[in-house]
């Protein structure tokens, strides 16, 4: 007679992400390219840009080399895009899961929203081989701070993309929105320039934004006689809690009229 084995709900959890974890990858591995155009997509784009600048510039800006000065702030900016725009579109993308008691939304968000984050460390060592090889010197001062700060900027994203992803199954054209909100992101979160480097009466403008604040904070990190001057960490630490207090209460009160409509 076979033996049933009884589950914990915790275990059955853990199995369902780590299903749609593996039907994320295999989504993504339609091609010749398959998972690996994630990680040189993005290294190609933030390599190569920061590269050319570093080439143009040709020197230090504000005592860091210009090259990892962008590369510090294009791959957190490209963090914060990527993983917003693919967890607001997670609730959607599983919903036939959702016809099983065990599959919940929040099974489909954690799964996809770890994967992103698995790719954007790949992204970070692919870089850091490239630069390596190329013999491109540089250092992190504070390895662990620049790690808090990538997984702070993770959160906020992941926490941004669930009210999208919930915000959409209300109102389809949601998503047009949030294109159009999250591009002025990439200008205004200090990848081409430094807080140093515009007049303070405008700071009030800027310092809004947790993302510049994470930019900012990490290339301390990396280099600390960059300075932290106009930037907090306790205000991106309350922005990182904010939002993800303000996401579960979401999910918590909207998630099962979302997936019914």
């Amino acid at each position: 007679m076979a033996k049933v084995e009884k589950r914990s709900t915790l275990k059955v959890w853990g199995d369902v992400i780590f299903a749609i974890f593996l039907r994320e990858i295999k989504s993504k591995s339609n091609d010749k390219f398959g998972v690996a155009w994630s990680v040189i997509s993005p290294v190609a784009f933030i390599f190569m840009l920061s590269y050319i600048r570093g080439r143009m510039d040709g020197g230090e800006t504000h005592g860091i080399p210009t090259f990892y000065f962008m590369v510090i702030g294009m791959v957190l900016v490209q963090f914060l895009l990527g993983c917003v725009g693919t967890v607001s579109a997670s609730i959607k993308k599983n919903k036939p899961l959702y016809a099983f008691r065990q599959v919940q939304p929040i099974s489909s968000i954690i799964a996809i929203a770890g994967f992103e984050f698995l790719i954007k460390l790949f992204v970070v060592a692919v870089i850091a081989v490239l630069a390596y090889f190329l013999q491109i010197e540089g250092q992190i001062h504070d390895p662990l701070k620049v790690m808090i700060i990538l997984l702070q900027v993770w959160l906020i994203s992941s926490s941004v993309g669930v009210i999208f992803s919930l915000a959409s199954c209300y109102v389809p054209e949601i998503d047009k929105l949030r294109e159009l909100a999250m591009r002025p992101l990439f200008f205004i979160s200090g990848i081409f320039f430094s807080l140093q480097d515009i007049p303070r009466e405008f700071w009030p403008y800027l310092t809004w934004n947790p993302l510049l604040h994470a930019v900012e904070l990490a290339r301390y990190a990396a280099y600390p006689q960059y300075g932290t001057e106009g930037v907090s960490d306790f205000f991106l630490t309350m922005s990182t809690l904010v939002s993800m207090f303000f996401a579960l209460a979401c999910y918590h009160v909207g998630w099962k009229q979302a997936i019914s409509r």
